[in-house]
């Protein structure tokens, strides 16, 4: 009896299938990937972002609810930070209603740039923002009434400026750190007088007192301040300023 061996031709060749099978975790995570427009999106802390994405960050318009903080963004995104223009809000307990704080430019996730916020219905801050942070020019009114205008660095008054008081009394001069520091002059309207000078940490040090719409101030003093006659007065401050001054540093 004789085997035959029945095989495939010499030479033929040996064909494979390229048709790969990609892994299912694979493929969930390329159906998982954010790109373009996409609906709410939500986070197992309970917070949820509608919007566009790119390369699974945020990127372009798109609105952010924070649960846990009770807060909404909604505006430009970039790189999965706010950037660009939006505004920022907070629900308010006693309303159950959103309240808007800040409207403005963002970057980097902070607010910088132009904009405007409000610290409640009478107290609001417009103007230039770094880091989150008042610096630069901007006017803020107080729920006391008085109003700043002028010059801002790190949240504080710095540079020059000008405050109104509630009152009627205003401040224009030089600022440092909040507090009227250098030159400056301060109108006391109710008594028709205004102070020219020197200022140290909000106090004034060295200068000249004199009368100052006098007729019109509701509550003048007694009697007019009578006229100094130094044959150079300027020179007479400068000079006990420049003492003052050597003083202190």
């Amino acid at each position: 009896m004789r085997v035959i061996h029945v095989g495939l031709p010499q030479g033929m060749p040996f064909l494979k299938n390229t048709n790969k099978v990609q892994p299912l975790a694979k493929l969930w995570d390329t159906k998982a990937q954010k790109n373009g427009q996409r609906k709410t999106v939500y986070s197992v802390n309970g917070d949820k972002y509608t919007g566009e994405w790119q390369d699974n960050k945020k990127q372009g318009k798109g609105t952010q609810i924070w649960k846990k903080a009770a807060a909404i963004y909604d505006g430009d995104w970039k790189l999965g930070k706010r950037e660009g223009y939006g505004t920022f809000s907070k629900l308010c307990p006693k309303t159950n209603r959103y309240a808007r704080l800040y409207s403005g430019e963002w970057k980097n996730d902070k607010k910088h740039g132009q904009g405007t916020y409000y610290y409640s219905t009478t107290d609001a801050y417009k103007g230039e923002w770094r880091d989150g942070r008042r610096s630069g020019r901007g006017r803020m009114h107080y729920d006391n009434g008085d109003i700043y205008e002028g010059a801002w660095l790190h949240d504080k008054h710095h540079g020059l400026g000008m405050i109104q008081l509630a009152n009627g009394n205003r401040y224009e001069g030089s600022w440092q750190d909040g507090k009227k520091n250098g030159q400056g002059r301060f109108l006391f309207w109710e008594r028709g007088q205004i102070y020219k000078g020197l200022w140290v940490d909000g106090v004034c040090k060295c200068g000249t007192l004199s009368d100052y719409g006098r007729d019109d101030a509701p509550m003048p003093s007694k009697s007019p301040f009578p006229k100094v006659g130094l044959l150079d007065a300027q020179s007479v401050l400068m000079e006990a300023e420049s003492t003052f001054l050597k003083m202190l540093f």
